[in-house]
C-alpha cells in the first residue's frame, strides 16, 4: 500500500520482546529511490539515541495501532554501533552496521553480501567546520552522496523546466517494498492550497546545495495535473489518471 511517510513519522516500532520507540524520520538513496533506513528515536528507553533499522527486517505496518514490528530483539538494538543521524553517515559506519545486523551491503549489490569495500579510515582530527568537514568527505567518497534524509529534502524547493513550482512537502512510499513512489509537492506560493504528485522517474537531479529539485515538466502541465488530495489514500485508479495525464509509462506495467 502507497503511505506517507509523514504520517508514519511518530509510530512506535515494535521489537520482539517489546517497544523501542519512534520513528523519527527516514533514510533515502536518489539514485534508486528507496527508503534505506527507518530512523527511530528510542526516547526514554535508551536516552538521547537514535537508531538505524534497515526495511530488510521491518513487518507490516498496523495503522490501527500505529505500530510497526521489526524481527530484532531489544539487547540487538541496545548493543548496535552508534551513529550519528543528524549529520551525513559515512560508508564505514554502514558498514559496521550491516556487519553487525548481517545486512547485504545495499550499495554492493545483493549478488554479492560476501564482497567488502575498502573500509576509509577515520579523518584526523581538523580544527575545520563541521561543514566544511563534510563537504570534503564527499568529495573524499567517505559518504555516500546519494543517502539522504527526508527530513532535509522536505522543504527544497521544485524547479520545473520554466520556473519554480513550489516545494517538496512529503513522501509517498510502498510500505512493503519501501520503495519512494511519489515526491509531494505544495504549490501553494504559485498555485494557492493545491498539492500534486510528482514521480521520482520524473526528477531530473537534485541540486543538495541550492536545496533545488528539478523535474522534467513544465508549470503548465503541474497546474493542469490531478491534484492530491492527502486525507485520501494513493489507489491504482488515482495512479492511472496521473500517468495518463503526463503521458509517461506506468512503473506497474
Amino acid at each position: 500500500m502507497l503511505r506517507s511517510l509523514e504520517e508514519l513519522r511518530g509510530y512506535k516500532i515494535e521489537a520482539q520482546d517489546g517497544d523501542i520507540g519512534k520513528i523519527h524520520g527516514f533514510f533515502f538513496n536518489d539514485h534508486i529511490w528507496a527508503v534505506i533506513y527507518l530512523v527511530v528515536d528510542t526516547g526514554s528507553w535508551l536516552p538521547g539515541r537514535k537508531v538505524l533499522i534497515s526495511p530488510q527486517v521491518v513487518g507490516q505496518p498496523d495503522f490501527v495501532s500505529q505500530k510497526i514490528p521489526v524481527t530484532l530483539t531489544r539487547d540487538k538494538i541496545r548493543n548496535s554501533p552508534g551513529i550519528e543521524t543528524d549529520r551525513p553517515v559515512s560508508r564505514q559506519k554502514e558498514i559496521e552496521l550491516h556487519d553487525y545486523y548481517q545486512w547485504p551491503y545495499y550499495w554492493a549489490g545483493l549478488s554479492v553480501p560476501e564482497w567488502h569495500p575498502e573500509i576509509i579510515p577515520p579523518p584526523i582530527p581538523s580544527k575545520k567546520s563541521k561543514t566544511e568537514l563534510e563537504m570534503e568527505a564527499r568529495m573524499k567518497g567517505e559518504f555516500d552522496p546519494h543517502l539522504r534524509s527526508t527530513r532535509e529534502v522536505v522543504g527544497y524547493r521544485i524547479a520545473a523546466t520554466d520556473d519554480e513550482i513550489g516545494h517538496v512537502e512529503d513522501f509517498i512510499a510502498d510500505d512493503e517494498v519501501w520503495d519512494l513512489r511519489y515526491l509531494v509537492v505544495d504549490t501553494r506560493n504559485w498555485l494557492p492550497g493545491k498539492k500534486v504528485l510528482v514521480s521520482p522517474a520524473w526528477v531530473k537531479q537534485i541540486i543538495w546545495e541550492e536545496k533545488k529539485v528539478h523535474i522534467d515538466l513544465t508549470t503548465d502541465q503541474v497546474q493542469k495535473s490531478p491534484e492530491y488530495d492527502p486525507t485520501q489514500p494513493v489507489n491504482r485508479e488515482y495512479e492511472g489518471a496521473l500517468y495518463d495525464f503526463y503521458g509517461r509509462p506506468k512503473y506497474w506495467e
